[in-house]
């Protein structure tokens, strides 16, 4: 049965639904990165599995001419490929929605909807007829759909074309099977269904100056860019692949082509308290070095998170998180570890935690972390998570100042250690801003010094002296208090009415509390808006929150971990923040926000 379908112009979400395994992703991401080539804002979310093959795998694309990026928690195109996820992809369906199917097989008569426009496409029995390798069959099923669509949605065929041709530019010899694919699909939707759907894209000219990435490969350029050198970590989904690209980036730019040597150094480490162990021995030696992990090795490296805290080491951490806790689900996302990261480890520790909403700012803050963890001499720990690490994003082209050059901090060379009267003294605040001057080992032996995890003293020796104890952790208090200084500044949108209320939130929430703003502006509810980028809290963050009446406090976990921050670090009232909590281990859309505000307002909470 089918209805009239609905007329939305570069507005609206694809869902594809696979099996694991199968080869789609590059289809799916074909299809994305074709609407993106024709100047349409667009985003893709991969919802996979933990297992390599064989479970149900869904990706969605929302197209949106207006710039939105969250998901849009509507269905309006469903590819139905997977039998065992039929009735369910169904479901899903928005009222005058479609729904493509391979028609090869039969489909029950009874999984029918009305209000949907079912199309069937015997995808299988095309690919038999026309492809002799039985693995070729499965896998030109995908791209025989990415025809179908291209007539069904008006897809520019000259950039699918040209994007195959780079996408298999390294094994040239699928191109053609691929374009073949392409081909059959697209024949056979436009001989028989009305090409294309009200439901469509039109070129546009939107995403000039833009480019579409992913937040982990975007940190390791990051890396790269920074100077950094030593990386070392223990695989973890979904983290791993940031090691990868700076792998591969140190492979293109931090090898010597005539030589072979290579000025860089990744260490695969047997866990992940190794790994942070290694890190820190290499930051000890004067290297900028990193690792990357997600929640339960978080957890693994907190007691050497606390040593570095208290011996005052740098390091960055990069902590992509994932649904917990324990094991969790791997390859779903969360907010979850925000409290974990900000006191990890036992005793009065607290830590710097950067907090990127977009690779691009995957980017930007991994320069702010090393120089930052560099200057205060203590970790720094980036919270990104799975849904901007592994899912492509279309962001701003990542800039780089070319005058940019590494702040190493207070750092004693062997010159300035010869030349002081003064013996020196590893743990001694010379300057009244609780950070010491270090050296680097094997500079002169007038800069030797130990590293204690035990009690020392501003000298660095070891100590069970009351009195010498509480004047290191004061100065690192003190320190603490710099570092709020040093942080980046939140990002900050006032609406155009004056307000009383406000949404504060972090990282990937960022896209959907933008549309939930601007959906409730038109509505006639107007909220300020800060999104939290760092902790500790600077006075910005303060002075926005002692503005307004009522707070609503946006994230996506089940314990409020980000408003129990604020609560802890703030003196504004736990009674003038509601929390608004997403926790299922998709990506936060912006419904949830829009319903609880809406709510609040007819209650007399908020105006």
């Amino acid at each position: 049965m089918s209805t009239k379908t609905k007329n939305r112009v570069n507005d609206f979400t694809i869902k594809l639904a696979n099996v694991n395994g199968t080869g789609s992703a590059s289809a799916n991401s074909l299809l994305m990165k074709t609407i993106f080539r024709m100047g349409v804002p667009v985003t893709g979310k991969n919802f996979f599995p933990s297992n390599i093959q064989g479970l149900p795998t869904w990706y969605e694309i929302r197209v949106s001419k207006d710039g939105y990026l969250a998901r849009s928690g509507d269905v309006d195109v469903m590819v139905a490929m997977n039998a065992e996820t039929y009735e369910e992809d169904l479901g899903e369906v928005s009222k005058g929605g479609t729904l493509i199917y391979d028609s090869t097989w039969p489909r029950d008569k009874t999984l029918s909807r009305r209000s949907v426009t079912v199309l069937g496409i015997p995808l299988a029995k095309m690919c038999n007829e026309h492809f002799d390798n039985v693995r070729a069959r499965i896998l030109m099923k995908n791209m025989a759909y990415v025809g179908a669509l291209a007539a069904l949605l008006d897809l520019d065929l000259d950039v699918i074309h040209t994007l195959v041709k780079e996408t298999f530019a390294a094994k040239e010899s699928l191109i053609g099977a691929n374009l073949k694919a392409i081909e059959l699909g697209f024949e056979y939707a436009g001989e028989n269904f009305q090409c294309p759907l009200p439901t469509r894209v039109k070129a546009l000219d939107k995403t000039s100056g833009h480019i579409m990435i992913d937040g982990n490969t975007a940190a390791g350029l990051g890396c790269v860019y920074s100077g950094a050198t030593v990386g070392a970590w223990y695989p973890i989904t979904p983290s791993t692949s940031l090691m990868d690209a700076f792998k591969a980036f140190c492979e293109r730019f931090r090898k010597d082509p005539e030589t072979g040597e290579r000025n860089y150094c990744v260490v695969q480490a047997e866990d992940e308290l190794a790994a942070i162990g290694i890190v820190l021995g290499a930051t000890w030696n004067g290297a900028r070095a990193f690792t990357p992990t997600s929640g339960p090795g978080l957890s693994l490296m907190s007691e050497f998170l606390g040593f570095a805290y208290y011996a005052e080491l740098p390091a960055v951490v990069f902590d992509v998180q994932r649904v917990g806790p324990s094991t969790g689900m791997p390859t779903r996302t969360q907010q979850g570890d925000i409290l974990a990261a900000a006191y990890a480890s036992h005793g009065d520790t607290r830590h710097v935690v950067l907090f990127p909403s977009n690779p691009q700012e995957c980017f930007e803050l991994s320069l702010a972390a090393f120089d930052l963890a560099d200057r205060l001499q203590t970790p720094v720990l980036i919270l990104s998570d799975l849904d901007i690490g592994m899912n492509d994003w279309m962001c701003e082209e990542l800039k780089w100042d070319p005058k940019y050059k590494p702040d190493r901090g207070k750092v004693f060379d062997a010159e300035t250690l010869k030349g002081s009267a003064e013996k020196f003294s590893r743990y001694l605040d010379r300057d009244g801003d609780g950070v010491a001057y270090r050296s680097y080992p094997g500079v002169d032996g007038d800069g030797a010094y130990f590293v204690r995890g035990s009690g020392h003293n501003q000298y660095g020796g070891y100590t069970e002296d009351a009195a010498e104890y509480q004047q290191v952790i004061d100065r690192l208090m003190l320190k603490w208090g710099t570092a709020k200084k040093l942080v980046p500044d939140p990002y900050i949108r006032r609406t155009r009415k004056a307000s009383q209320y406000a949404i504060v939130s972090v990282g990937s929430c960022d896209n959907a509390v933008q549309e939930a703003i601007d959906r409730l502006s038109s509505k006639g509810i107007y909220l300020n808006y800060l999104r939290v980028k760092a902790f500790p809290f600077g006075k910005k963050v303060t002075n926005f929150l002692r503005k307004h009446e009522r707070v609503f406090v946006v994230e996506q976990n089940r314990d409020a971990q980000l408003k129990s921050l604020l609560c802890l670090e703030t003196d504004y009232s736990k009674q003038r923040m509601q929390s608004i909590l997403h926790y299922s281990g998709l990506p936060i859309d912006s419904s949830c926000i829009v319903a609880a505000i809406e709510q609040a307002v007819s209650q007399g909470e908020a105006a």
